[in-house]
């Protein structure tokens, strides 16, 4: 039986400040899941993610990335990994496909396999007719894949999506999602963080939702949604979507 993709057990991290970000969280991700975590702004989504990545110290507990302990071999598990952060984090004026191929060059691939490999990405991408443009001229929505592009250079087998879709516009939104999808078919391992709750709701085979530094609630998405979605449904007035009415059940304050 395979590793599973990601493995957390008792994370817990404290920073400098004094302030507790996660207190003994555990989850595992299946090798080829669409997995969706969730929770309110300052909940330790962007902590675990910067844990699992190499950017963050955790303060204990152990992560396992394909069975790669993140301690003692970072560099295997570091390179399973594609990651797309929250913030556009790329020299505005650098060429497009040379931003993605310089990353490549980052995993030691030679620029003979990352030039065409990194053009296709772009294309597929839809960004083919702006590979010799300056990133700085491209839209909200294009940079957002262009990230993607950037992530996927070096064939990952697990890529985490912090917050992806923030301020893309529906049609941009949709057709990333559409590309996505079908790497996920494909076998690629999906992490995304989002607030748009009901594209985690239709994307993602399991869900864990966090708050205040703990898991909540985890499982199957529609498992979890029928555990948790009651009559208040029903009731008159604003609704969102069966996650949202979820969500807000399990990480409002009481």
């Amino acid at each position: 039986m395979s590793a599973p993709a990601l493995k957390i057990t008792n994370l817990t991290k404290t920073y400098a400040t004094g302030t507790v970000a996660l207190k003994g969280v555990s989850l595992e991700i299946p090798e080829g899941d669409f997995f969706a975590l969730l929770g309110p702004n300052g909940a330790g989504k962007t902590t675990i993610i910067g844990i699992t990545t190499g950017l963050v110290n955790k303060s204990g507990g152990t992560v396992e990335v394909f069975g790669h302990n993140i301690d003692k071999e970072t560099e295997l598990a570091k390179m399973q990994i594609g990651l797309v952060g929250q913030e556009v984090n790329f020299n505005p004026f650098e060429k497009t496909l040379n931003i993605v191929v310089n990353q490549a060059g980052y995993y030691g691939i030679p620029r003979p396999v990352a030039i065409p490999r990194a053009k296709k990405l772009l294309t597929d991408l839809g960004l083919g007719e702006k590979m010799d443009q300056n990133a700085m001229t491209l839209s909200g929505g294009m940079k957002r894949r262009l990230m993607i592009a950037r992530a996927l250079v070096n064939e990952p087998k697990f890529l985490i999506l912090d917050e992806p879709t923030a301020g893309v516009d529906v049609e941009l939104r949709r057709g990333m999602w559409e590309y996505l999808t079908g790497l996920s078919k494909s076998g690629l391992t999906i992490l995304l963080t989002t607030h748009y709750l009901e594209e985690a709701e239709q994307l993602c085979k399991h869900v864990a939702i966090i708050n205040k530094g703990e898991i909540v609630e985890q499982g199957k998405m529609e498992e979890v949604i029928a555990k948790h979605h009651d009559a208040e449904a029903g009731k008159p007035g604003y609704r969102g979507s069966r996650l949202e009415e979820v969500f807000l059940k399990l990480t409002s304050e009481k």
